[in-house]
């Protein structure tokens, strides 16, 4: 019995560990929710500016995408009267295996929306896929 019992605790701690952020996790998250936050402040160029890749397109793709972001925040605007508060969501667990972080988005209409961001690590900083 107490050999079941040793069992039965050892998997309830590995399943605990498994389900903490490491700090990798935590870090890809609070970067996903700092450059979200731009779009609070009306910033689509600083939110694109940690897109990877961002710095390779041309100039008209560029343009493009940054119409485009501008084009989310005028939806979110119209939809949901803007964006009111970007916050991390307690579960990250889908960062383990895609490294994704999920945030959840809190309009001005009280409702919300979890959205998933694929991250990338490139010489120490996290960016947006």
């Amino acid at each position: 019995m107490r050999k079941c019992l040793i069992i039965f605790i050892s998997h309830c701690l590995i399943s605990l560990a498994s389900c903490s952020s490491t700090p990798s996790e935590q870090q890809a998250a609070e970067s996903a929710k700092a450059y979200f936050d731009f779009l609070l402040e009306d910033d689509a160029v600083r939110f694109l500016e940690y897109k990877a890749g961002v710095d390779s397109l041309s100039a008209d793709y560029g343009e493009q995408l940054l119409e485009a972001v501008r084009q989310y925040q005028r939806d979110i605007q119209q939809k949901h009267g803007g964006l009111r508060e970007v916050r991390i969501a307690d579960d990250q667990s889908t960062f383990n295996v895609s490294q994704q972080s999920t945030l959840i988005l809190c309009y001005n209409d009280s409702t919300q929306e979890a959205v998933t961001v694929p991250m990338v690590e490139r010489d120490g900083q996290w960016l947006m896929k």
